[in-house]
């Protein structure tokens, strides 16, 4: 018999000290688009962090560029009144006085390229009194998209960032691009040749703030640095993996980019891919960029394409209509601001992939993501084999949880493992009439190693200042993922019968979704209160 109780907790008690925190290579941080959004929710904020947590060189600089006709103390007053942002959290005043009076301005219009004359008589001032080998520069794209390549080609033709062939030369310069990198495999190819004619790879970091995530980056110490997870981690004992990324916003202010892109483009082809290649990649030969970047990029290669025939029978995309989440009345995706009446676009899709290769084959990996669903949540949940034998009575045939495994990524990051044990009681002997509940062991990083773990884009950016290029993806790894993503995407856009299937707001998705999980026998973990 089986009985549902409260989850039991472990709690991880910390074994050692945590290591000396690197600190970031003496540079001049030049953010090109500073007056955006992107720029105010998230890089300053981390930029405030690092210079409060004294991670920055002594030396180190800011330099905003954009269209505001501002002064430096113009600027920096104008950011200090706009810094804000959820994951960034407030920022101090203290963090604050640790960096403005190292932020510096010009103002010019980026798709100008006279502008970038004023940018290297800038930088050259600001550089005058360091030695040679502390001239590094960070240019950190903010840029809508459709700007990268015209901007990459101004920043090289100026002469203000020169192609450096090794990655261990002084001074350095590294270029950071956001996604979406690129709108189709087509377009990234012909983007990434156009920045490798200028760039080497090296000096190249394309940014996916998901992979700067603690429970991400844990992933890969949790696989390999566990003797007791890593031989369980393959076909003969996962039966099928979830990756789950849900939020609870619908488009805001986003409809006129969300019309064009689509959670294909917004969501899988970067952040859950990224979580599927670390999930099923093999052991990298080392802990270095290029070793674990080879290993991702062989499972993507392994990902079986979804052709004309097999889309719609492994892939499902809906849209969200009106509904409710809490107290709050929420419109449908059609009457958004700046979205089409008859707009086929969708804001959900979940597909089931197949790893062609010996670890994981015949193994599905469900992944999936949505706006406005019940619940904001990132998570990668395995799922084991039911045992092959069940000794404790008819009643638990086919009712006996499986075992999980659940990596959650936001908004708590935390690790928990459910298994079954017997539930208490003298009357509930070892008979065939045995009763038995599901538990949890839960590890919570806040809880173990205190206060807030460090935001993704604080990390990213220590780690683009100090050339640890691990968590960022490489041209050969973001045009493999749009191999995989462009057939389906191409056949949605073919579609012009104006219908696609819904789901209320609020909900966890449609019942297409759910569907495509209970052919195999499975079913969507969707925690309502954790």
């Amino acid at each position: 018999m089986t009985r549902g109780t409260p989850t039991a907790t472990a709690r991880v008690e910390r074994q050692q000290p945590a290591p000396a925190s690197r600190r970031a290579d003496p540079c001049t941080a030049i953010i090109l688009g500073a007056g955006g959004d992107l720029t105010r929710r998230l890089l300053l904020p981390a930029f405030c962090r690092l210079a409060a947590g004294d991670l920055l060189a002594d030396d180190f600089l800011l330099l905003g560029v954009d269209r505001q006709p501002l002064d430096d103390a113009g600027f920096r007053a104008e950011l200090r009144a706009r810094i804000s942002g959820e994951e960034a959290g407030a920022i101090s005043d203290a963090a604050w006085e640790k960096l403005a009076p190292r932020i510096r301005y010009v103002s010019g219009d980026l798709t100008d390229p006279l502008a970038y004359a004023a940018i290297a008589e800038r930088l050259e001032k600001l550089e005058r009194d360091r030695s040679p080998e502390r001239r590094n520069r960070l240019f950190y794209l903010a840029v809508p998209p459709v700007i990268f390549d015209p901007i990459v080609g101004h920043i090289s033709a100026s002469g203000i960032a020169p192609r450096i062939e090794s990655c261990a030369a002084r001074p350095w310069v590294r270029i950071v691009v956001e996604k979406p990198f690129g709108h189709s495999r087509e377009s990234a190819t012909a983007l990434n040749e156009h920045v490798l004619e200028l760039f080497d790879e090296s000096q190249v970091y394309r940014i996916d703030h998901y992979l700067g995530k603690e429970t991400v980056q844990n992933l890969l110490v949790f696989r390999f640095g566990n003797s007791i997870f890593e031989p369980l981690w393959n076909r003969f004992h996962i039966a099928h993996v979830e990756i789950t990324s849900a939020e609870t916003l619908g488009v805001e202010t986003r409809g006129r980019y969300y019309e064009k892109a689509g959670v294909m483009r917004d969501m899988f082809q970067n952040h859950l891919l990224q979580l599927l290649s670390l999930t099923a990649m093999e052991p990298p030969v080392t802990m270095s960029a290029d070793a674990v970047r080879d290993e991702k990029v062989k499972v993507l290669r392994s990902v079986r394409w979804l052709k004309a025939g097999t889309v719609d029978d492994n892939a499902v995309r809906a849209q969200y209509t009106a509904g409710r989440i809490g107290d709050e009345s929420l419109r449908g995706y059609r009457e958004e601001e700046n979205v089409a009446s008859d707009s086929v676009t969708p804001t959900y899709a979940a597909v089931r992939f197949l790893i062609d290769n010996w670890r994981w084959s015949g193994v599905p990996f469900y992944v999936r993501s949505g706006k406005r669903m019940a619940r904001r949540l990132t998570e990668i949940v395995i799922q084991f084999h039911r045992p092959p034998l069940l000794m404790f009575g008819h009643e638990t045939r086919g009712a006996l949880t499986p075992n999980k495994l659940v990596l959650r990524i936001q908004p708590k990051e935390a690790i928990s493992l459910t298994f079954e044990a017997k539930y208490p009681g003298a009357a509930l002997s070892l008979t065939p009439e045995i009763e038995v509940a599901s538990v949890a062991m839960d590890f919570c990083y806040s809880d173990v190693f205190g206060g807030s773990v460090s935001p993704a884009y604080e990390t990213l950016l220590l780690d683009v200042m100090v050339g640890e290029a691990t968590l960022f993806t490489r041209s050969d790894e973001v045009e493999a993922t749009w191999r995989i993503v462009d057939p389906i995407i191409e056949q949605w856009e073919r579609d012009t019968s104006k219908k696609i299937p819904t789901y209320q707001a609020g909900s966890w998705g449609p019942e297409e979704s759910h569907a495509l999980l209970r052919e195999k026998g499975a079913e969507w973990r969707n925690p309502s209160g954790e």
